[in-house]
Order: structure tokens, then C-alpha cells, then sequence
């Protein structure tokens, strides 16, 4: 696939290849000093354990050591030599590090080592040929030579993979120039620089495939370079190396002696490293190859199946994180992650929607959590959130507002990429990630896929915030009902209380007359366990009713004994009863029954002031829908209600009597006649009001013809 240059170049900047070894750069302080010998090898090699222990290794190996005992480090550096400690220190530290290069270790370096080997044993012996002064160097010079393909490979490896093994000539150079843009003699130059050597080193490096014209008056390390490669690489081309030896004044028999020199030592040098040469020589390297072009709709359309496959396992991971911090923190990580963001920050709409608002989570800037940004000051990211579409900038333009110079120094990148969270036609927010500059345009190839991301990650947090908003609605909807509740069991308290307060005075009357109390100490303990029954439904919450039956007749006539007990009903209201002597029997709670009857009889005193006369009767079964009921009537002769009272008859409504629990009465008898499963109505005018109650019988039966019982007024 075709890169631009920079892209190459900016990813071997953030590739992380690993700098040169310490010991090593030491070394080479040490061999540019005339006065270094045996006592400074050895106190720079016993500052580096690893090194020590290669020494010890190859001193007591059986080239060099053949007594029983064990030699020690000074004793090894004897015995070795000068030449082979500087040989030793050179190749085990390049070993280490080009062991180190990403993707290194999946791929075959039998043919690079053995020719970077043979590179490095090559130019150390036609530098003392040639009397240069440095023949050490010469050696790191000839490992080094071709660490540009490592780099290559660790940054591009999908591109450089196939043209890893192929020939090391100038074909290779012309792939890799028009590949990557860059060769591998560049990035390896490159690469040396950036160890700011003192040195000719990395021109050594850049130049080996420098034609000899051109290299007539170069430095000799990179004379020597060239020619040891192509000794190395290129033996059947005759006319290049009698050019590269007449650069380094040297005759075509010198060439024959060096190269069967330099076989033996590659050998030696792989065994002491410990590096495997085996069937080297049997690996032939093909040609350079320029990679097929991709059909470039196929190449499309297999990208955007694989950001539609990734968006929607995205979607997925969003939805599946507990709470809204790690969805945010999940947002930040994918978008980091799929497009290879430096940084990512989110910003979301403000309560108000005058502006966007830092997000602020485990993995943001502790200061992003007070950051503003005005949707209108003409930014990048309040431009994503109005156009509802991604919208890339980069720092060296100038800076829309204060707020955008803000975001650039809290991504720390050059380049900046804004992705609007959108839900239907709503932004709820911005997600601002961090690019180098030279990745904006690969961004802006992905347009769709950001979009996409965008769209993905507002709906995850679009049904966040509405499952945050009805978990606020049921919270509110239970308070209501508990207050509700609770007001309605203080209404209903009032009930027995007054029953209760009433009876006292009676019972404090019949004591002071001695007369029997039994009837009267009944009806209090029934009202004090009713009481207590009210409470405990309320902080109990509602329960299933077991199966009980309440007897009309009897609950009538409780009802009735504790308004004539009491002074409740002025002697101006006539109280009538008409039961039926049959089907009385109803399904369902007495003492709810009780409720009823009297609270639908305390407001039908409430309405004859005046006088006037009620009347609570049993009228018979009523068939409704197939279901036999029961229909009792509590009715009066007062001046009936309005219609805009009766309207709104059933629901809890201010009324006039004062009180935080009044206006409550008939909502509470209609859920009690609900909660019996029976149903309730109302009819009023000019002749009174009447409460008609349809009670669910306990059992079907047909209905007989009616007797009545009429009481007197009480």
C-alpha cells in the first residue's frame, strides 16, 4: 500500500526502536581515546553484568580456556585479548539491540546475520589493510550497515514483510522508495544519527549502496563500508568490486585473502553470540518485488465492512458498561484504540445547551472537569457539535478561541479530530481526540467511520441519560405514592380516633352512672387493633388479602352503633336503614366495608347542616357483565353537588374544611371499593346525592323480594 513520506518517516519517530547500549557508546568513547588499554576494557566491561558473563563464557570455553578451574574476569580479558573483548563488546550489544526491534522475533535473521556478520569481519580487516586507525569501528560499522531493514520492518510491517529476505542491491533501494518513500540506507542512517555519534557511522550507513564514482573522496569508513558489502552481498559482480577496491588501494588477491578470512570469523563470531547460522547458506534471496495493486473498490469495500463489524461490537461494549463513568471511560479507550488516538477527551452538552462541558473520569485531566467551552466562539469542536458531523484542525492554524488553544495543550498533539455523539438530530456531546499532524489525513479518509463511531457512542449515552431519567421518575413516582399513602392512613386514623374519643366520653358517663361497660370496652378495642392495623399497612406496604367475607348487614349495624353511641349525627338528621334479609354476604375485608360506610355517612352529615334525612340500603343483586353484585346506597336529601364537584368527585381535591388531610374522604373510599373489587357511582341534583355501591357477592344467588327495616333517626 502506497504511504506518503512523512507517514513512514513520523512512525519510525514514534516506533519506540530501542537506543544504543550504553556500553557500547562507552566503547566507542574508549577506542577514539590513543591512550586506551587492557585496565580501562576491563573497568568498562565489569559495569555491565550481562557483558562479564558473555567474557567469562567465551574465555572459558574450549578455544581459549583448557585447565579445570574456572577463570575470572581479569584473567578472561588476558587471555582473550584486546582485539576479541572490543570484537565481543561490539557484537553482543548490536545483537541485543536488533533482538530487541519490534517483529523481530517472528521473522527468520539467519540470512541478515550471517551477512551482517560477514559485513562487520569483512570491513575490520580491509580497515587494517588500509591502515585506518580504527578498525573497531570499521567492524560496527559493517553490523550496523543494514539495521535500516529492521527498522523498516518494525514500523512497516505489512508493507516491508515480503521484501524483508529479498536481494540487498539497488532493485530493493527502488522498491522501498516507491513503497515507503524511503529506503532502507536512509531509515538506517537515520537511526544511527539519533545515537549523536561522534562519528562517520551513519554515512557509512547511508552510502553502502553509493555507486564508487561518487565515492572517490568520501571519508574511508564509508569507502571500506561499501566495499565489504558488496564482498559480502554481490561477490559475482566483478566490475563493482575491482571499483570499490580500487577506492580502497587495494588489489583483487587482497579481496580472495579477506573473504576466506571472514568465513572462519562469522562462524566463531555466530557460536560465541549464540546465534544460529545453520542452512543460511541455503536460503536464497528473491528479487525485490513491487506488491500487486488492490483493486481499490474491493480494498474499500473490505474497509468499511470491518468499521461496521467494529462499530457495532462497540455499541455493544458501551451498552454493557455499569454506569456512566466506565461507559465514558470505554468511549475514550475505543477511540484511542480504533484510530489511534494520542489522547482523548470528551466533552458533553451543558444542562442548558449554551455550551459544552468537560467529562471528566478515571482516565481524563482532573482540570477537565471544569473546562467550558462556548458553543458559539467559532471552535472546531462547537462547529462538530452544530454540523452534527466529525471535523478535523490542526494547531498550526490559528486557534478559533482561548478555549480551542486549551484543548490542544490538554491533548498535547498537533492535530485534532472532533466527533460529534449524535442521537437522532441531537449532539449530546464532542469527543476530541489527539493526532500528530501528518495522521490528519488518513483521519479524513475515515470520515465515515468516525461518524459511525459517533453515531454509536451518542446512542449508548442517549439511553444512559433516559435510563437515568426514569430510574429519577420511579424514585419520584414511589415518594409520591408513599406520601400519598401516608396521608391517606392519617385520614383514616382520624376515623377510630374519633370513634375512639367519643366512646371515652361515653364510657367516662356509664362509669360515673355505674351502668355496664362491656359493649363500650369492645367497640375501643376494636378501633385501637384498627388503628394499629393502618400503621402497620404503612410501613408494611400493601399485601395480598387472604381470603375473607364480609356480612353487609352486620358491618351496617356497627356502623350504626357507633353513631348512636356517639353525638356525631345531630337529632336534626334522620338516619334510615333497608337491609336485605339475603345476599349479604360480600367478598371481601369487613372493617374496609366499615370505611366506606362511614366515610360516605360523614359527609352526608357534612351536607345537611340544615337537617335532612340518609339513608344507607341493601338494594338487591345487580348482574353487570355476567358477575353478580351486591347494591348498597348511602343516600341524603341535601342540596346536591356541583358539577364541577362531581366531575372530579373521586380524585384527591383541595376542599373547603381545612386541614392538610381533608379532601381526601372519597378518593380513599373509591380505592377501597377498587381494592373489594367492586365498583362505585354517583348521581346528585336538586334532591340529594346518592352513593351507589356494586359489591361483589361471595356467592351466586337469585334475587328474592325485598323486606325492609326502617330505624328511627339516632
Amino acid at each position: 500500500m502506497h504511504q506518503p513520506d512523512h507517514d513512514i518517516r513520523n512512525r519510525l519517530l514514534i516506533a519506540r526502536l530501542p537506543a544504543m547500549p550504553q556500553i557500547l557508546i562507552k566503547l566507542i568513547e574508549l577506542l577514539q581515546a590513543d591512550d586506551a588499554g587492557m585496565p580501562e576494557l576491563a573497568a568498562l566491561i565489569a559495569q555491565d553484568a550481562g557483558m562479564a558473563s558473555k567474557i567469562l563464557g567465551v574465555a572459558n570455553s574450549s578455544a581459549y580456556h583448557r585447565a579445570g578451574r574456572q577463570v575470572s574476569l581479569e584473567q578472561s580479558l588476558v587471555s582473550l585479548g584486546t582485539d576479541m573483548i572490543k570484537t565481543l563488546v561490539i557484537s553482543e550489544s548490536v545483537y541485543q539491540t536488533f533482538s530487541s526491534f519490534p517483529h523481530s522475533g517472528g521473522t527468520d535473521l539467519r540470512s541478515f546475520w550471517q551477512h551482517s556478520l560477514a559485513t562487520a569481519v569483512i570491513a575490520r580487516d580491509v580497515a587494517r589493510l588500509i591502515a585506518y586507525p580504527q578498525p573497531e569501528e570499521a567492524y560496527l560499522a559493517g553490523l550496523l550497515h543494514n539495521v535500516g531493514r529492521l527498522a523498516l520492518l518494525a514500523t512497516a510491517p505489512k508493507e516491508y514483510a515480503a521484501n524483508f529476505q529479498a536481494r540487498d542491491d539497488e532493485a530493493l533501494c527502488a522498491v522501498e522508495q516507491r513503497t515507503l518513500q524511503i529506503t532502507h540506507t536512509e531509515a538506517g542512517a537515520w537511526l544511527v544519527e539519533r545515537w549523536r555519534l561522534d562519528s562517520f557511522l551513519a554515512d557509512s550507513v547511508l552510502y553502502h549502496h553509493e555507486a564508487s564514482a561518487r565515492l572517490s573522496t568520501a571519508h574511508p569508513l564509508i569507502r571500506l563500508v561499501r566495499l565489504a558489502h558488496l564482498l559480502a552481498y554481490h561477490r559475482d559482480d566483478a566490475d563493482a568490486l575491482d571499483e570499490a577496491a580500487g577506492l580502497c588501494g587495494l588489489e583483487p588477491a587482497q579481496l580472495q585473502s579477506v573473504v576466506q578470512h571472514a568465513a572462519r570469523q562469522v562462524q566463531q563470531s555466530a557460536d560465541y553470540l549464540g546465534i544460529d547460522l545453520e542452512g543460511a547458506d541455503d536460503i536464497v534471496p528473491p528479487p525485490a518485488q513491487l506488491a500487486a495493486p488492490a483493486d481499490p473498490v474491493q480494498q474499500r469495500l473490505q474497509q468499511e465492512v470491518r468499521d461496521m463489524v467494529l462499530v457495532s461490537e462497540m455499541g455493544q461494549s458501551f451498552s454493557r458498561q455499569q454506569g456512566d463513568g466506565a461507559m465514558l471511560d470505554a468511549m475514550t479507550r475505543s477511540a484511542r484504540i480504533l484510530f489511534d488516538f494520542d489522547s482523548a477527551l470528551l466533552l458533553l452538552e451543558h444542562p442548558a445547551g449554551q455550551g459544552l462541558v468537560g467529562a471528566g473520569g478515571s482516565e481524563q485531566p482532573q482540570r477537565l472537569a471544569e473546562f467550558t467551552l462556548p458553543l458559539g466562539d467559532g471552535s472546531h469542536a462547537a462547529q462538530a457539535a452544530a454540523e452534527r458531523r466529525p471535523v478535523l484542525a490542526a494547531s498550526s492554524a490559528t486557534p478559533a478561541s482561548l478555549a480551542e488553544e486549551q484543548l490542544f495543550r490538554m491533548l498535547g498533539s498537533e492535530g485534532m479530530v472532533c466527533v460529534p455523539l449524535v442521537a437522532g438530530q441531537r449532539c449530546l456531546g464532542v469527543l476530541v481526540g489527539g493526532v500528530a499532524a501528518w495522521q490528519l489525513p488518513a483521519a479524513q479518509q475515515r470520515l465515515r467511520f468516525l461518524q459511525a463511531f459517533g453515531n454509536q457512542a451518542g446512542a449508548a449515552l442517549e439511553t444512559a441519560l433516559s435510563e437515568r431519567g426514569h430510574a429519577k421518575r420511579q424514585l419520584a413516582h414511589v415518594a409520591d405514592e408513599y406520601r400519598d399513602a401516608t396521608r391517606r392512613v392519617v385520614h383514616e386514623v382520624n376515623n377510630p380516633l374519633s370513634i375512639i374519643k367519643n366512646y371515652l366520653s361515653v364510657l367516662d358517663s356509664k362509669l360515673a352512672r355505674r351502668e355496664p361497660v362491656v359493649g363500650e370496652l369492645s367497640v375501643l378495642n376494636e378501633e385501637i387493633d384498627r388503628v394499629g392495623q393502618l400503621i402497620q399497612g404503612l410501613a408494611e406496604g400493601p399485601a395480598a388479602d387472604a381470603a375473607r367475607t364480609a356480612h353487609i348487614g352486620r358491618v351496617v349495624d356497627d356502623v350504626l352503633r357507633f353513631f348512636r353511641s356517639t353525638s356525631f349525627v345531630p337529632a336534626s338528621v334522620q338516619l334510615l336503614v333497608r337491609m336485605q334479609d339475603e345476599h349479604n354476604d360480600i367478598e371481601g375485608d369487613p372493617d374496609s366495608l366499615k370505611q366506606i360506610l362511614l366515610n360516605l355517612v360523614k359527609n352526608a352529615v357534612e351536607a345537611l347542616p340544615e337537617g335532612g334525612r340518609i339513608e344507607i340500603a341493601h338494594r338487591g343483586l345487580v348482574n353487570r357483565e355476567r358477575q353478580l353484585y351486591a347494591e348498597v346506597a348511602v343516600a341524603d336529601n341535601g342540596p346536591g353537588l356541583p358539577p364541577e364537584v362531581l366531575a372530579k368527585l373521586f380524585a384527591p381535591v383541595a376542599s373547603s374544611k381545612g386541614g392538610a388531610h381533608r379532601g381526601l374522604g372519597l378518593s380513599i373510599v373509591h380505592s377501597l371499593v377498587h381494592k373489594l373489587g367492586g365498583m362505585i357511582s354517583c348521581r346528585s341534583g336538586k334532591g340529594g346525592t346518592t352513593f351507589e355501591l356494586l359489591l361483589p357477592v361471595r356467592a351466586a344467588a337469585a334475587p328474592t323480594a325485598a323486606t325492609g327495616r326502617l330505624l328511627d333517626s339516632v
